[in-house]
């Protein structure tokens, strides 16, 4: 299934009878294609919007999910001379910052990139692979994965939201 280009909206649908790493790659690429989605067609402007209390935008959370990306595939079961897994309140939080000459374009390339580089780690590696975390004390890659899974779907839901406040666009995907 991999060599063949797939719409990920259909990837847990073809995924149905897949082992368990076709079925958990399948739903966290499904989830990774519909936050993209909720940002496709906005001006820089409208990405950065806050529409809710919080600081949370939609450019924010696709800078936020592509340091999530970064951090629990290359920087826990890869890791450059250096790299450290964020744990920090201020880590979080600065996450979700956009930099004032960082576009939508940038950050959607950016999460891209992201998520290319964490397929490509975690193939190199089995699900049992365990490695050390700061604050867990280990994890496997299934539980990577299976967390991404739940972080990514609940980014995507409030993409949904914040697409619908921002232009009224609605939609599962």
């Amino acid at each position: 299934m991999a060599d063949i280009e797939i719409d990920p909206t259909l990837a847990p649908v073809l995924a149905r009878t897949g082992d368990e790493r076709v079925v958990l790659e399948a739903f966290l690429d499904f989830h990774r294609g519909i936050v993209l989605r909720k940002v496709r067609g906005l001006a820089d402007g409208d990405a950065r919007r806050r529409l809710v209390p919080s600081a949370t935008t939609l450019a924010g959370l696709l800078k936020h999910l592509a340091l999530i990306e970064r951090s629990w595939f290359p920087v826990l079961l890869d890791p450059a001379p250096g790299e450290v897994f964020p744990t920090t309140e201020e880590d979080a939080a600065a996450s979700f910052a956009v930099a004032e000459g960082e576009t939508l374009d940038d950050l959607v390339e950016a999460y891209e990139r992201a998520c290319a580089r964490s397929r490509e780690v975690a193939a190199r590696f089995p699900l049992d692979h365990v490695v050390p975390h700061p604050q867990l004390g280990e994890v496997s890659l299934r539980w990577i994965l299976v967390h991404l899974i739940e972080e990514t779907a609940r980014h995507a839901g409030h993409a949904d939201i914040l697409r619908e406040l921002t232009d009224g666009e609605t939609g599962v995907l």
